[in-house]
This record gives structure tokens, sequence and C-alpha cells, in this order.
């Protein structure tokens, strides 16, 4: 029998009163039977307390701290703050509007009792709408795939190394998705390992952090800016050489001019 190693799922809730329950429904009703919910909710002004408070199975940590200046910085706060009190050897993220399938825990445990050497992996979604997962790849195989937040699972111990790699203050708009699977694509020596079922409905919503950066506003730019800055830093940590492309010129030349347009409109 494989061993079943205690896994820990961390959810980051912000008015996600529509979803929460049924989320965590899924998460409830999994095959897999040793595992702990924690549930970070980011001073939601919805119902979503209320309703969490209800349920006597989860871990329930609420934001006491001053929200900071992005969503996806909030999201970072969140997981950290809910991996500090987690105890699994395996965490799986999720999104709070987002399900698991029923035998995902038992899929990603199994993943890892039989590949020892690996700490990160992704499985594939299953979506609510007609949006295309894209596969966004720049300088060919340096910038790997970007999956949703509630398809990475990992071990502990690579949770803990990747923290030192945060670079938070430089990169407020990026979201931690990104973050980890650039982390992992060169940890894991340029590859990403995939669990090739759908275990994760990915639920697509208007209300999301990516809503706050639709495709070619300024965010956006920024947003893709600082996901090649962050790329260029774990790249240096790794002694790798960081290949400029046109595609990077081109977004670091957008960037530039938006803000010296955002500064005339704002001053001028």
């Amino acid at each position: 029998m494989k061993k079943k190693e205690f896994i820990s799922v961390l959810i980051t809730n912000f008015n996600k009163e529509k979803y929460i329950l049924k989320s965590l429904t899924s998460v409830m009703n999994q095959s897999y039977d040793n595992f702990e919910t924690i549930v970070f909710d980011d001073k939601s002004t919805d119902n979503s307390i209320q309703k969490l408070k209800k349920i006597k199975t989860i871990k329930l940590i609420r934001n006491k701290k001053k929200k900071l200046t992005t969503g996806p910085l909030n999201q970072i706060n969140g997981i950290l703050e809910a991996f500090n009190v987690s105890k699994g050897k395996i965490i799986c993220l999720m999104d709070a509007d987002d399900e698991f399938k029923k035998k995902k825990l038992y899929e990603i445990n199994k993943f890892f009792f039989n590949n020892h050497n690996i700490d990160f992996v992704l499985n594939f979604p299953q979506q609510n709408s007609n949006f295309n997962l894209k596969r966004t790849k720049v300088n060919n195989s340096i910038w790997p795939s970007i999956f949703p937040t509630s398809c990475i699972s990992f071990r502990r111990s690579f949770f803990k190394q990747f923290k030192k790699n945060l670079l938070s203050k430089k990169c407020p708009n990026l979201e931690i998705d990104a973050r980890l699977i650039i982390y992992a694509y060169h940890h894991e020596q340029n590859k990403i390992n995939y669990i090739n079922i759908s275990l994760t409905n990915y639920i697509k919503n208007d209300d999301g952090i990516s809503s706050y950066y639709p495709k070619f506003s300024l965010n956006w730019w920024y947003k893709r800016k600082e996901a090649f800055d962050y790329l260029i830093y774990i790249l240096k940590t790794k002694n790798k050489k960081f290949i400029k492309s046109p595609d990077y010129f081109m977004t670091n030349m957008i960037s530039i001019f938006l803000k010296i347009f955002k500064k005339i409109k704002l001053y001028g």
C-alpha cells in the first residue's frame, strides 16, 4: 500500500461567497482522508466569514493586518500565512472559486510517492467556459506554461526554498502561480512535471485577480515586464544567462512609454 502523506490544502479567499461552500465541499468529499484544509480570508466584505465559521473541519485564518497594494501581493501573503500554520509534507494550493475532483489528493499523493526526486507538479484543469489555457512561452523553453494556482502542488521542502526567492517588492503585479512555475522550471532542471488528467475544475469569473489585468491594459504590461524581471532574477540565482528576445525589448519599451504617459496625464 502506498504511504499516505499528510497533505495541506491552502485556500485564499476574498469575497468569494458565491463559490466558497462548493469549493470546500469538493475538498471535504475527497476519496483521500489524510489531509487538512486551511482557509485564509483576506478581510472579505461579503458573507464569506459567516459561511466559513459554520464549517468546523477547516482551519480559518483571518487577516488582521493592513491589506497590501495589489491583489497578487495579498494572495501571496495569504498563502504564506496559511503555510506557516500548515503541517502537510505535501501542499496543494486552491483558489476559493475553484473545485477539486474527487480523486485529486489521491492522485497527488500517488505521484509524489512514485517520484521521490520530484518536488513540484501541475495537473490539467477542466474549465467552465470557452476560455483556453494558453501556453505562453518566451525565449522558447526558458519561460514555461503558466497554469492556474489551483493546479499547483509541491513538497513542503520545495516551498521553503521558494519563499527565499519571492522578490515581492519588485514584482507587485505578478501572481504566485507565475512565480512558482518559473522557479520550479529551473529548480527541476528545465522541465515541469504534469499529471496528464484533469483533477481541478477551474472556474473563470469576472471578479478574480486576473480581472484587474485585461490584455494589453496598463497593468497587463506592468505584469508582463515583472514576469521578465522575475525570470531574469531566477536565472541569475541558477547562474544561467538570459537571452533577450524581441518580446522582451517590446515589453520594456511599452512599459516605459506607458509609465511616462501616466505621469504626463497625472501631472500635466
